[in-house]
């Protein structure tokens, strides 16, 4: 049975993960006992852990936690009950089913590559083996960071498991999030410090030195915020996460783009293009799945976005999800370039669009839309699987933002000096600069700023639940005049996402589920 899965897994090394490095076929079936002998053989292994980032669907983590947050409502059909309860946060066994999946599958295939890369005959030259053992390290980090934020409590799992093992019991978070930062440690530490400009264009896509010292600059913010801790204990301390964050501002080569709404790729002539420079860290997507739906190439989050049922040009046509709640539009101050280049306004860009649906509000996603003029159709693809826009996980104004919030009790001329570079692109010119302050206030500025520039990009709702339940709950409430408008966020739950109930009906025992979200 181990080598029939393990056989799965590689095979599924489907190499047509995404672009460039990662364009890849398999040859043949592969097992244990012959795979892992060459450093070809390590990098198939490691691009098979990569290959499941690309994984999701209505179910996405980006869409899922904007829906989830007090900036995006559920939308799309009557249908389309998942969408309706994250939104509203109402009981559905296996609503989460395919994201517990795919997260144990990525830790699985990292899990691989670690244990793996001993036997691999590298010769004399080690580096390839340093490399990829730090990746699969990042990778393993990256998949329990999304898997703990949402659920919490879960299995911990660091190398393969044998038939007889896989009821794992559900550990401490603090154990999960050490392991999580230990992983971006090692990953941070054994990369080369190669800058932004140096880095060869087939390579975009992998895991930077610079996009591990991020992620572990938020893991770090999430973990001490959300459970009230001043460091993660055996892993990393404050003063440790800043001198990562400054390394990445000061040393990356990274930089913002001149002008927020080119960022985007709804700005058609004017975009910036993928991998530029502020593009920290990005999952891969292409159009060269084809139609086939056992591949996982394309961006299936986009079409749930898209205009539902028709294209309104220059924009493309979805299933309508996350209707952008209009207090986010309110949100913007005036002058600010962020908000039309984040949202989609029907009356201010005076589009027609008569569509009825649950939760329509008329305001849509800017970001990831997808476009009349770059549609999956025109290169022989499905319009709902096939849309190829990555995904920015790590954009270089978040690092800034992070590093302006670790400065804040630290340095404050760095802070503000950091803030300000996010405030000045945004507006164009100096004039709309504010002073942070060491307090409860100057954080209430960066965490302002970090909503309106991070909008519709999946940090809104963790960002509400590390500053406190009460604050997610303020904040994600919602009473309207239309009832499928109102919002409770339940504390209860505490914000965690409800366990898959077939995973508990599976473990014998060994899951428990999530307070809040008993049956």
């Amino acid at each position: 049975m181990k080598k029939l899965i393990l056989s799965a897994i590689i095979l599924t090394t489907a190499l047509s993960c995404s672009k460039s490095f990662l364009d890849r076929e398999p040859i043949d079936r592969k097992v244990d006992e012959t795979f892992y002998k060459t450093p070809q053989d390590a990098l198939e292994a490691l691009t098979a852990a990569y290959d499941e980032l690309q994984y999701g669907d209505y179910d996405n983590i980006q869409l899922v936690s904007e829906i989830a947050s007090d900036d995006c409502f559920g939308g799309g059909g009557e249908s389309d009950i998942p969408w309706k309860r994250w939104d509203r946060f109402e009981n559905d066994n296996n609503t989460n089913l395919n994201n517990w999946t795919k997260y144990y599958t990525g830790i699985y295939r990292a899990n691989i590559v670690i244990a793996k890369m001993d036997g691999v005959n590298w010769g004399a030259d080690t580096t390839l083996k340093t490399r990829y053992l730090a990746e699969a390290h990042f990778l393993r980090a990256y998949y329990y960071f999304d898997l703990v934020r949402m659920f919490g409590n879960v299995p911990l799992v660091t190398a393969p498991l044998s038939p007889g093992q896989y009821n794992v019991p559900q550990a401490k978070p603090e154990e999960v999030y050490q392991l999580i930062a230990n992983d971006l440690k090692f990953a941070a530490d054994k990369l080369p410090s190669v800058a932004y400009a140096g880095i060869p264009a087939g390579e975009y896509g992998r895991v930077t030195k610079w996009a591990a010292e991020a992620l572990l600059g938020r893991v770090f913010l999430y973990y001490t915020g959300y459970y009230g801790q001043t460091e993660i204990a055996g892993a990393v301390n404050k003063q440790q996460v800043r001198t990562y964050i400054d390394d990445v501002i000061n040393a990356s080569g990274y930089n913002l783009v001149d002008t927020f709404p080119r960022l985007w790729q709804a700005s058609l002539s004017r975009f910036a293009g993928e991998d530029n420079v502020e593009t920290v860290f990005a999952i891969k997507f292409t159009y060269k799945g084809l139609g086939d739906w056992n591949k996982h190439d394309g961006n299936r989050m986009q079409v749930m976005i898209g205009f539902r049922n028709d294209a309104v040009p220059p924009y493309y046509k979805g299933w309508g999800a996350g209707p952008v709640n209009p207090k986010l539009w309110a949100a913007y101050e005036p002058g600010d370039t962020r908000r039309a280049g984040s949202i989609i306004s029907v009356a201010a860009e005076n589009l027609s669009y008569p569509v009825i649906y649950p939760q329509k509000t008329n305001f849509m996603w800017k970001k990831y839309m997808p476009m009349q003029d770059l549609k999956a159709e025109d290169y022989n693809g499905d319009f709902q699987i096939d849309n190829f826009y990555d995904y920015v996980a790590i954009r270089f104004a978040d690092v800034l933002l992070m590093g302006a919030e670790l400065n804040l009790d630290g340095d404050l001329g760095k802070a503000q000096l950091y803030y300000n570079r996010v405030r000045d692109r945004a507006f164009l010119d100096q004039n709309h600069r504010r002073t942070l302050t060491p307090d409860a206030a100057g954080k209430k500025l960066i965490m302002d700023e970090r909503r309106v520039e991070l909008a519709l990009e999946g940090h809104r709702y963790w960002d509400l639940l590390r500053q406190g339940i009460p604050a997610a709950k303020l904040a994600i409430d919602n009473t309207s005049t239309d009832p499928q408008f109102n919002v409770v966020f339940r504390p209860e739950t505490k914000g965690l996402f409800q366990i898959p109930q077939q995973e508990i009906n599976l473990s014998n025992g060994s899951l428990q589920q999530n307070t809040g979200w008993n049956q």
